[in-house]
C-alpha cells in the first residue's frame, strides 16, 4: 500500500502480491451500503487514482451470503455533495472507478442488489459463485428505479429486453443465469472463484501499467454511459420520491419486511412479488 491509503471502518486493504489490492468489504450484520460506505469508496476511488505502483483491485466481502446487500435508507438518503467529477457522490465514485487506470474486479459471493448491484457493474469485471450469488435491482418493488447507475450499465451489457425484465421485475437472478445474459464475466463454483480471480489479477499485474490504462480507456470509450445519462436516472428516482404512490407503497414494504425478518433480504426477489397491494393492507 501507499502513503495515500484512506483510513477506513468498513473496508480493509491487504497486498496480496506487489501490484495488487484487495479491498474487503465488511458491514455486518448483512453489508448494507450508507452514507459512510458511499464516502469511503470515494476515499478508496482516490487511493487508486494516487497509487503509481497499483495495476489491479479485486473487491470482495467479508460476508459469503452478502456482496453489497442494498443501500439503507433507514440514517437517510444519500450524501449529495458534488464529487470530484462535479456528480453526486456514489455516481462520482463509479464514474471514476470506471476510468481510473487500474484495472477493477468484483469477487462476488452471496446477493448484491440495488446499489451494490450497481457498484459490481462499474467495476471493469464481474465473477461470481454460481452456488450463491444473486443479482437484482428491487427499486421498482417501492415505486422507484435504479439511480446509481444500474439502468444504463444493464442496457449496454445485457440488451434492453433483458434490463426491461431485470428492472420491472425486482426479482433475484442467479449467478448462471447472469452469465448467460452477459451481466457478469462467469459464474464459477465457490470453490475455484478465489483462486481464478487471483489468477487473473496476479496475470494483470506483470503488465506495464501505462499499456493497462490504456487499453481500458479505448474500451471505454465505447462501453461507458454519459455522465448526464447517469446523472438524469438519479434525477428521476428523486422525482418519484415525491410521487404519492411511492410513499403508500414504502411503507408496506417496510411493514411486510419487519414482518417477514431476515428473510425479506434473503429472498428479497421473492418477498417482492408478494408484499399485499394497498386494498389487502387494508
Amino acid at each position: 500500500m501507499t502513503a495515500t491509503t484512506p483510513h477506513l471502518t468498513q473496508f480493509t486493504i491487504t497486498v496480496p502480491f506487489p501490484g495488487c489490492w484487495r479491498v474487503t468489504f465488511d458491514n455486518p450484520p448483512i453489508n448494507l451500503m450508507n452514507a459512510t460506505t458511499a464516502a469511503e469508496l470515494q476515499d478508496i476511488v482516490t487511493a487508486m487514482e494516487d497509487a503509481d505502483d497499483l495495476r489491479v483491485v479485486v473487491f470482495d466481502s467479508a460476508n459469503p451470503d452478502f456482496f453489497f446487500a442494498r443501500y439503507d435508507f433507514s440514517g437517510g438518503g444519500l450524501p449529495t455533495t458534488p464529487g470530484p467529477t462535479g456528480l453526486p457522490p456514489f455516481l462520482d465514485m463509479t464514474v471514476r472507478l470506471s476510468q481510473v487506470p487500474v484495472i477493477s474486479i468484483a469477487e462476488i459471493t452471496g446477493r448484491a442488489r440495488g446499489g451494490g448491484n450497481e457498484f459490481a457493474l462499474a467495476c471493469d469485471m464481474r465473477f461470481a459463485a454460481a452456488e450463491t450469488a444473486l443479482f437484482g435491482q428491487p427499486e421498482i418493488g417501492s415505486s422507484l428505479i435504479p439511480g446509481g447507475g444500474g439502468i444504463e450499465r444493464l442496457a449496454a451489457f445485457v440488451g434492453r429486453g433483458r434490463a426491461l425484465e431485470i428492472v420491472l421485475s425486482a426479482d433475484d437472478f442467479d449467478a448462471v443465469t447472469a452469465e448467460r445474459y452477459g451481466w457478469i464475466n462467469r459464474a464459477l463454483p465457490d470453490a475455484d472463484l478465489t483462486g481464478y480471480v487471483d489468477a487473473l489479477a496476479r496475470r494483470i499485474a506483470t503488465f506495464d501499467s501505462v499499456a493497462l490504462g490504456t487499453a481500458k480507456n479505448m474500451i471505454n470509450r465505447h462501453t461507458l454511459p454519459a455522465p448526464e445519462d447517469l446523472l438524469e436516472s438519479q434525477g428521476a428516482t428523486v422525482a418519484l420520491v415525491q410521487n404519492p404512490a411511492f410513499l403508500d407503497r414504502f411503507q408496506r414494504v417496510r411493514a411486510y419486511a419487519r414482518a417477514t425478518g431476515a428473510d425479506f433480504d434473503i429472498r428479497m426477489g421473492h418477498h417482492m412479488g408478494v408484499v399485499p397491494d394497498a386494498e389487502a393492507a387494508q
